[in-house]
Parts: structure tokens; C-alpha cells; sequence
């Protein structure tokens, strides 16, 4: 029954006073914010949304290693002249395919080779190395003798057929056969057949026996940077060839993760359980080989049988344990599957990640290009002084020749910067897309939002990233210099290095992996 209210008190709807209502509206409140506390609610992963630059001081630190890179390329271009080893120059100071400059005390310096874009050695057969240079004299000619001249009437003939004179210029040509100096003046003879070398324009003699010889002298000759450009040029169908496979096996590759990857990881496992279990038949079948020979009565040959049953037996265990690991972990297969699974899906939603790499090969290439041109620069920035003979050398200049090592340190710093932001710009797509709830629903533009966060916030983080690569690659270099030099010595020294080596590898492949993970993790905020 309810209460009555006492007598001149108002009566609310439904037989309640004003106080008890507002007690009953209160005690419901404090209610539904206990039941909306206790209720769990969906955890929804969002990116960071305030975020803040990373290692600024590693980035200051690369912007100043970059303007000290800028004042050398810039000096290089000054004082170098990349066009001597590009296209060649002659023993008077000449570069061959150019109009030139006369040198004081040079007479035949100065002279206009724009039709003479050839460089000819008139001693290819037997070249000699006088300090740092070839002792042959050079000459700047129209066109490399492509028969072989065994007078001087023939090389006569061959300058007015063809206008490319192989004496020295102040010799005429009609005085080839008549000049008593003819024999210090003109090459020695017979002249083999030669054919410019690609790129440098020089007369490679044709003959094996010219040819070899002219080579070791040529490479042993000119400084690291010649020896360097020259490899690659000789070499280069088969540098070609092999990025050519590269790129079909890994478009292969591709193919076969994106459309076979069960039937990719199946063949893989049956394949190593078939490789373990060949090795055990073989090396069991040996030891009974041995056992059922008549010849183990000689002790080399007991030996060899206690070898080859001890290597059966660790073979038989090793195999044993991982096939037992396979069987126990058969069930993460699956997960290996799911994961590819969850890449090909990845690619789907963001089919231009397959493009990155090629963007960043074309990144690399430009800046390649860019670090040969200011190297050829700082190989060749030299003063000219003249030598006996009215010939021209160029003496390498002291202060910018011992420089490339800081260009070289730019070279690997910057490569492996590039490939980090290749690396952090496709992780930040990737777990854009991995962590959106809402798959039919995805970010708009995700590589591009990645790479403007990278740009943003994350540059001094990939900086430091690849300055410890560096830090490691570049000793690791030097050591397998070293080791490659002394391994024929068989000596303490050689196996030191080749432990040093190791090493180094071990921790660089460490550091790249501490690398990526950085990338995931910046990434992932």
C-alpha cells in the first residue's frame, strides 16, 4: 500500500513526492554508469595521431655530412677533368674529341682533336710503365688501323686513305719513309689490328698476343678508379645477364608465392626430408661398402670406416631430430601458409608495393650515376707539368685526391638510407592495411600516407639505421681485402682476417635485422 502524503504536501504522478523522485532518478543513474563501467568495450587500433620527430640530431648530423659531399662534388667539378678519362688524352696534354688549351713549354699542346676522338698507343705490343703511367706514347687519332701495318709505306698509306696520322704530329706524312727519326716518331712496327675499347675510345690491339699484354699493363697502369671502370665495362654482358636472371627469378618467385603458396611450402618440407634421409642412405651405404670390402685390413682404411660411421651416425641423428621438430610443428605449416596468405592479400590492396622496388632501383641508379661523374671528377683533377720530351703529365692534386674515402663512406650510407626508406615506407602501408578493421573500407592512398609520415617524423631514426650498417660494412670490406689478399700465404694473419670477416658478417646481418624491426615498429605507431 502506499504511503500516504501528509496533509497540504502535493502529490506527484504516480503517488510520489518530489524528493523521492529525484532519489529514484539519482540511485538509476548511478546504476547504468556501474553496468556501462563493467561492460568491456571493443579495443579499435587507430594510428598515432600526435606524433613528434625521431633522432633529429642523427638527421643533422646527415645534413651535414651531405654539405661537406656537396662541397666535394662541386670542387671536383671545378678542378677536375673527367673528360681525360672519358675520352682519352694524349702524351702533349690533348684530350682527344675537344678543342684544348695550349700548356706552356708544351709545343704541340693546344690543338684542336674534334675530329680526332680515338686514343692510340705506338707501342700496344710492348708497352712499358714508367712511374704511374704507361711509357707508350699516346696520340689522338680519327680511326684505329683495323688491319695490321707491317711498313711504314702501309702506315703511310694508311694516314692519306684514311686521315688518322699514328706518328707524332710534328712528323708529316710524307715524310713517314723518308725521315731519319722516323723509327722514335712513329709506332713500332708491325701495328696490329686494333678496335676502340666502348666508353674510354681507346685502340685495343686485336691480337691475342698484343692483347693480353696490353691489358695487364693497362690495369696494372692506371690508378683503382681506371681498373674499377674498366672491369665493369669488360664484364659488362655478363653483369647485364645476371640482373636480367635476377629479375626473372625473382618475377618467378612472386608468381609462385602469390598463386601456389601451399603447394610452395609442402614441396619445400618434402624436399628437405628427402635431402636428410639421402644423406643418411648414402653414408650408411659407404660404411657397408667398407665393411664388406677385403681391403680394411690396412689401417688408413679402418680409419676411413670409423670416419664414415661416425659422420652416419651424427648424419642419422641430426636427421632424426628434425624430422621429430617437423612432425611436432607440422601444425605451423598452417601459419606459414596463413602468412603468405595475408601478404598476397596485402599486395591486393596496394598492388603499387609490388612498384617499390623499382623505384627505388631508379632512385639508386641516379644517385650511382651522380657519385661515378663526381668520382671520375676527382680522379682526374690533376695540374699539368711538363716532362722530358715536350710531354705533358698531370700531377694529382694532394688535398681532393685523398677524399675518396669520405665519398665512399657517402656512397654506402646513402645506398643503404635509400633502401631503409623503401623498407620503412612498405612496412607502414602494410600495417596501415593489417590493422583496419574495416577491410571493404581501406585507407586512401596508403603508400603515399606512409612515405609522408616517413619524410615527416621518421628520417633521423632511418638515418641512424643505416649509419650502423655502414659503420659495420666498411671495416667488413677492408678485412676481406685484406683476407683475399694474404689467403695464397696459408699464414695466421689470413685466418685472423677470415675470423674478422665472420664476425662482422654475423653482426651486419644482426644490425639489418634490428634494422627492420625499427622499421616495423615506427611503423606501427
Amino acid at each position: 500500500m502506499p504511503t500516504a502524503a501528509p496533509p497540504g504536501k502535493n502529490l506527484a504522478p504516480g503517488g510520489l513526492t518530489p524528493t523521492l523522485q529525484r532519489r529514484c532518478f539519482k540511485s538509476s543513474v548511478e546504476k547504468l554508469q556501474v553496468s556501462e563501467e563493467s561492460t568491456p568495450r571493443q579495443r579499435e587500433w587507430r594510428p598515432q595521431i600526435y606524433r613528434k620527430c625521431t633522432d633529429t640530431a642523427w638527421l643533422f648530423l646527415f645534413f651535414l655530412f651531405w654539405t661537406g659531399l656537396m662541397f666535394i662534388m662541386g670542387y671536383s667539378v671545378v678542378a677536375g677533368a673527367a673528360g681525360r678519362l672519358l675520352f682519352g688524352y694524349d702524351s702533349f696534354g690533348n684530350v682527344c674529341g675537344k678543342k684544348n688549351s695550349p700548356v706552356e713549354g708544351a709545343p704541340l699542346s693546344g690543338q684542336d682533336m674534334t675530329l680526332k676522338t680515338y686514343m692510340f698507343f705506338m707501342n700496344s705490343c710492348n708497352p712499358e710503365i714508367k712511374g704511374k703511367r704507361l711509357g707508350s706514347t699516346a696520340l689522338c687519332v680519327s680511326s684505329c688501323p683495323e688491319e695490321q701495318l707491317s711498313t711504314l709505306e702501309e702506315v703511310q698509306l694508311f694516314a692519306d686513305t684514311n686521315g688518322s696520322f699514328l706518328c707524332v704530329y710534328s712528323l708529316n706524312s710524307f715524310n713517314y719513309t723518308q725521315s731519319p727519326n722516323a723509327d722514335s716518331l712513329c709506332p713500332r712496327l708491325p701495328v696490329p689490328p686494333s678496335k676502340s675499347f666502348p666508353l674510354f675510345n681507346r685502340c685495343i690491339p686485336q691480337t691475342p698476343e698484343c692483347y693480353s699484354m696490353f691489358a695487364s699493363a693497362l690495369i696494372n697502369d692506371v690508378d683503382m678508379l681506371h681498373q674499377i671502370l674498366s672491369g665493369i665495362m669488360s664484364e659488362r654482358d655478363t653483369i647485364l645477364g645476371l640482373c636480367i636472371l635476377a629479375l626473372a627469378l625473382s618475377l618467378a618467385m612472386m608468381f609462385i608465392f602469390r598463386f601456389i603458396t601451399t603447394l610452395l611450402v609442402h614441396i619445400i618440407i618434402s624436399l628437405v626430408i628427402l635431402g636428410l634421409l639421402f644423406v643418411c642412405g648414402v653414408l650408411w651405404w659407404l660404411y657397408y661398402d667398407y665393411t664388406t670390402d677385403l681391403s680394411i685390413e690396412l689401417d688408413t682404411e679402418r680409419e676411413n670406416m670409423k670416419c664414415v660411421l661416425g659422420f652416419a651416425i651424427v648424419s642419422t641423428i641430426i636427421t632424426a631430430i628434425l624430422l621429430v621438430l617437423i612432425f611436432v610443428f607440422r601444425k605451423r605449416i598452417k601459419l606459414t601458409v596463413a602468412l603468405f596468405q595475408v601478404t598476397n592479400k596485402a599486395i591486393n590492396s596496394s598492388p603499387f608495393l609490388l612498384f617499390q622496388p623499382v623505384w627505388t632501383f631508379a632512385i639508386l641508379i641516379f644517385f650511382w650515376v651522380l657519385w661515378v661523374a663526381v668520382l671520375l671528377s676527382l680522379g682526374t683533377a690533376g695540374s699539368a707539368q711538363v716532362i722530358e720530351g715536350g710531354q705533358v703529365e698531370f700531377t694529382p692534386l694532394l688535398g681532393i685526391r685523398y677524399m675518396w674515402w669520405y665519398h665512399l663512406i657517402g656512397l654506402i650510407w646513402t645506398s643503404e638510407f635509400i633502401l631503409a626508406c623503401q623498407q620503412m615506407t612498405i612496412v607502414g602501408a602494410v600495417v596501415t592495411w593489417y590493422f583496419n578493421r574495416n577491410k571493404n573500407d581501406p585507407s586512401d592512398h596508403p603508400i603515399l600516407s606512409s612515405l609522408s609520415i616517413l619524410l615527416c617524423y621518421h628520417q633521423g631514426t632511418v638515418v641512424k639505421g643505416s649509419f650502423l650498417i655502414t659503420l659495420v660494412r666498411i671495416p667488413r670490406v677492408i678485412l676481406i681485402y685484406i683476407h683475399d689478399t694474404l689467403k695464397d700465404k696459408h699464414s695466421s694473419w689470413s685466418r685472423g682476417m677470415f675470423r674478422c670477416c665472420c664476425c662482422f658478417s654475423c653482426l651486419a646481418r644482426h644490425l639489418h635485422h634490428l634494422n627492420q624491426t625499427a622499421s616495423l615498429g615506427k611503423g606501427l605507431g
